[in-house]
């Protein structure tokens, strides 16, 4: 007698791997969503979301008059940075979707390492410089809690 049932239901193998994928496509929507409102609070108040004049050293008038090369210097790594939140969120979603729902181990693998990736460069310069509020990396936080979850979820039902 099989320990699970052969169709999708509570605890099932099958079940576990279908909500692991939405949680993991989940965190995909969640990183293109934090790419466009970086993208935006780039053109829309220039410093990013979570962080004060204060902490960044001026406000945008002040840094642009300082210097308008500066100014567009790091106008132009936060559109950057954007499109690379974007473009990993984008391709969490499609590994996600296709590739972790077809039972493929490697897209599971690629779809969690490539963000973790990325936040072990990302954050933790936030802390030494003191730019790791709740509001500015927070939200990364929340979205790496939820596609660990995912990936343990997708993790254990592709194990079984």
């Amino acid at each position: 007698m099989s320990a699970h049932p052969a169709t999708p239901g509570h605890g099932s193998p099958a079940s576990s791997l279908e909500l692991g994928v939405k949680l993991v496509t989940l965190a995909g929507v969640g990183l293109v969503g934090y790419g466009v409102i970086f993208l935006i609070r780039n053109f829309r108040g220039f410093i990013e979301l979570g962080l004060t004049p204060e902490q960044v050293g001026g406000t945008p008038a002040q840094i642009r008059a300082f210097s308008p090369h500066l100014f567009y210097y790091i106008s132009h790594l936060q559109v950057v940075v954007a499109g690379l939140i974007i473009a990993v969120g984008f391709a969490v979603i499609v590994l996600a979707w296709r590739g972790i729902r077809a039972g493929q181990g490697w897209a599971l693998v690629t779809a969690f390492l490539t963000p973790v990736i990325a936040l072990v460069f990302a954050v933790p310069l936030h802390y030494v410089y003191g730019l790791a509020t709740l509001g500015h990396i927070g939200p990364i936080y929340l979205d790496a809690a939820i596609l660990l979850v995912g990936t343990v979820l997708a993790q254990r039902a592709l194990a079984r």
